[in-house]
C-alpha cells in the first residue's frame, strides 16, 4: 500500500498545515530576535559573540553582576561615563554602605531607580536600598541553577511539542528515508544538547560553543522541514499511475 503524501491532502488540510508551518517559522524568527537582544552586549561590545553566551551562563567572574550590567546591557542608561566609573570604583573598594549612601545612590536616582525600585512593580533587582544593591554587588556567576532548571523544563516541553508538530507534517514529504529521519530527529537531539550545554557552560566556558552549534542545528533542521513541506504541499504532483 502506497504511503500517504502531501498531494493526497485535501485543500482544507493543506491550508491547516501551511498556516501552522508559517506560524512556527515566524515564531522561530521572533525567538532569534529575542535571544539576540537578551544576550547581545553582555561583554560590553556591540553584537552577539561567544563571550556574551559565556557571560550569560558562566558569568563574568572577574567582576560583579552590577558591573557586568552597567558595562553591558544597562550601559546606555548611565548618561555619563564618569558615573559608571564611580560605581565600578565603589565596587572595587568593597561596596561599603557609607559609599553607597554618599556617592552611588544619587547617581542611581537620576536614571536607574525609576525601574529598579519596588514602586515600579518590575521584577528587577532593587537598587534603592543598600541591602538590595548588595545582592548584585557580588561576583557574577551567570544564571543560577534554579533559573536554568526553570528555563530547561519550559524549553523541553515547549520546543518538544513544536518539533513534534512540524515532524508530523513533514512525515508526509516525498524525500529519501535517511533525510526524513535525520531532519525529524535532529531537533530533539539539538535541544537536549543545547540545554545540557547551558549547565556545562556554567561549569566550563568552552561549552558555549556547543550552545551555538546546537542552536544552529535546530534552526537548520526546522528550516529544512518547513521549506520542503511548504513546497511539496502546493507544488508536488502525484505520479502518474502505470497501467
Amino acid at each position: 500500500m502506497r504511503q500517504r503524501r502531501f498531494f493526497d491532502c485535501p485543500l482544507s488540510e493543506k491550508m491547516l498545515y501551511t498556516a501552522f508551518l508559517l506560524l512556527m517559522g515566524v515564531g522561530y524568527q521572533m525567538a532569534l530576535v529575542f535571544l539576540y537582544t537578551s544576550h547581545e552586549g553582555h561583554d560590553g561590545k556591540p553584537g552577539l559573540s561567544i563571550e556574551d553566551i559565556v557571560d550569560t551562563y558562566y558569568g563574568n567572574r572577574s567582576g560583579t553582576r552590577l558591573e557586568a550590567a552597567i558595562r553591558g546591557p544597562m550601559a546606555g542608561f548611565l548618561q555619563k561615563i564618569e558615573d559608571r566609573h564611580q560605581i565600578v570604583a565603589w565596587l572595587k573598594e568593597g561596596a561599603s554602605e557609607k559609599g553607597y549612601s554618599a556617592r552611588i545612590r544619587p547617581i542611581l536616582g537620576k536614571t536607574c531607580l525609576q525601574c529598579h525600585s519596588p514602586a515600579s512593580g518590575l521584577k528587577v533587582p532593587d537598587l534603592s536600598t543598600y541591602a538590595g544593591i548588595r545582592a548584585v554587588a557580588n561576583v557574577d556567576t551567570g544564571e543560577s541553577l534554579h533559573t536554568l532548571m526553570k528555563l530547561s523544563h519550559i524549553h523541553l516541553f515547549g520546543i518538544g511539542l513544536v518539533a513534534l508538530g512540524i515532524g508530523l507534517i513533514f512525515r508526509l514529504s516525498a524525500v529519501s528515508t535517511w533525510l526524513k529521519v535525520t531532519l525529524m530527529v535532529l531537533p530533539f537531539v539539538a535541544i537536549v544538547a543545547d540545554i545540557l550545554a547551558w549547565f556545562l557552560t556554567k561549569w566550563d566556558p568552552v561549552y558555549a560553543y556547543t550552545v551555538v552549534a546546537a542552536g544552529a542545528l535546530l534552526g537548520l533542521a526546522w528550516t529544512g522541514q518547513i521549506l520542503i513541506s511548504l513546497y511539496q504541499l502546493w507544488f508536488l504532483r502525484a505520479p502518474e499511475e502505470k497501467i
